[in-house]
């Protein structure tokens, strides 16, 4: 397995949008802004169970332009829940996505980016068992980009982008 050399990067840009989303619900103002733009913030959608969060990746890998894309989204991919306050993964011998339900009284794990960012471990072209590319590489960026903005939109992508280029995450 290669080195996973930008994965503190990833995950702090990833903190700083979420917390952007959260904010923005909080207040009630979509706005924000990034890089002298101002830019309204999509929904990002939460999820109330496993089962929704299954239905929602169902549905993700189903699209297809995603299929036409990433040929490993006809692999199908179980959700289950994660013990414990961690983040979620993807495990790639079983093709499973597991997800922390609560931590202090807060589903945080529930959301689109989080689900997103895991279907996009889960797409990596090839062989699971030749993982050839680091788990937060630049290919990985990538695809999570490209989920983010097509799914969720243009403008979440746009800032997740921004966001990443100054955590100093490597994209492509």
């Amino acid at each position: 397995m290669t080195r996973d050399s930008q994965r503190s990067r990833v995950y702090d840009a990833e903190h700083q949008v979420r917390t952007m989303f959260d904010r923005a619900d909080e207040r009630g103002l979509r706005t924000v802004e990034i890089l002298g733009s101002t830019v309204t913030l999509p929904i990002e959608r939460r999820f109330a169970s496993l089962d929704s969060v299954q239905t929602y990746v169902d549905g993700v890998t189903a699209l297809d332009w995603v299929r036409s894309e990433w040929p490993r989204a006809a692999v199908p991919v179980r959700v289950r829940a994660r013990s414990g306050a961690g983040a979620a993964h993807y495990e790639v011998d079983t093709a499973t996505i597991a997800v922390p339900l609560h931590v202090r009284g807060r589903a945080w794990a529930l959301r689109e980016m989080v689900v997103l960012h895991e279907i996009a471990h889960h797409l990596e072209p090839g062989d699971p068992d030749d993982h050839r590319e680091p788990a937060h590489g630049g290919a990985f960026v990538d695809r999570y980009l490209t989920l983010v903005s097509e799914i969720i939109g243009a403008e979440a992508g746009f800032v997740l982008r921004a966001t990443m280029h100054a955590c100093g995450v490597r994209i492509g």
